[in-house]
């Protein structure tokens, strides 16, 4: 399986670091072309692939590590989805005041899959701070836990396995309908640094 990352800031990065850590190839794109990764690449080795969008976004599993507000343009030059599968790492922020962003009560990832038609939308890498997430997930206590959530379960599997090899410890949190309100931004399960054992 291909995958990508769409983003190269904070989240982006924290994710580079951790397909980096376990030497599994990763292409990453941002808006600004591979040349601008330069120095990521030569910071965590020839596993980080620097693409451009088009190239990453014909991968099998592709991470959005955009703004909110960005998934729009970020997705633009896709191809058809085909049932890719694509994670969505956003979270809906209103900046400055650092609040949740008023969607009309509607959930960040309903608005994410609309940009994405014909993709399957897991739900994952948001909860954790990007200082946390770059971090080895590994703990004398226990592996560090993703929480993912989507609608379909062999993608939840797919991205459940991911998260796995990367080192963290998977929790499925089952419908993005029944989990997005516990995982999106300002929900209960945001920035808490939660360890599994065994």
């Amino acid at each position: 399986m291909a995958y990508a990352i769409i983003g190269s800031g904070n989240i982006g990065s924290a994710l580079a670091r951790q397909f980096a850590r376990k030497g599994i190839n990763v292409l990453v794109a941002n808006s600004r072309g591979p040349a601008s990764l330069a120095g990521l690449v030569a910071e965590l080795g020839p596993t980080v692939v620097p693409a451009t969008l088009e190239q990453a976004l014909a991968a099998d599993l592709v991470i959005l590590a955009v703004p909110f507000p960005k998934v729009p343009d970020a997705v633009r030059g896709a191809g058809p989805w085909q049932g890719r599968v694509v994670v969505d790492a956003t979270n809906a922020i209103d900046y400055p005041a650092f609040t949740p962003k008023d969607l009309g009560g509607r959930l960040s990832s309903a608005i994410v899959a609309e940009a994405v038609p014909g993709a399957r939308l897991v739900k994952a890498f948001n909860t954790l701070p990007a200082a946390v997430l770059a971090q080895d997930p590994a703990s004398p206590g226990g592996r560090r836990v993703v929480f993912l959530s989507g609608d379909d379960r062999a993608a939840n599997a797919d991205v459940a396995g991911l998260v796995d090899r990367l080192g963290f410890a998977p929790i499925d949190l089952g419908s993005l309908a029944a989990a997005g309100p516990l995982q999106q931004f300002g929900g209960p399960l945001m920035v808490h640094d939660l360890l599994k054992r065994g």
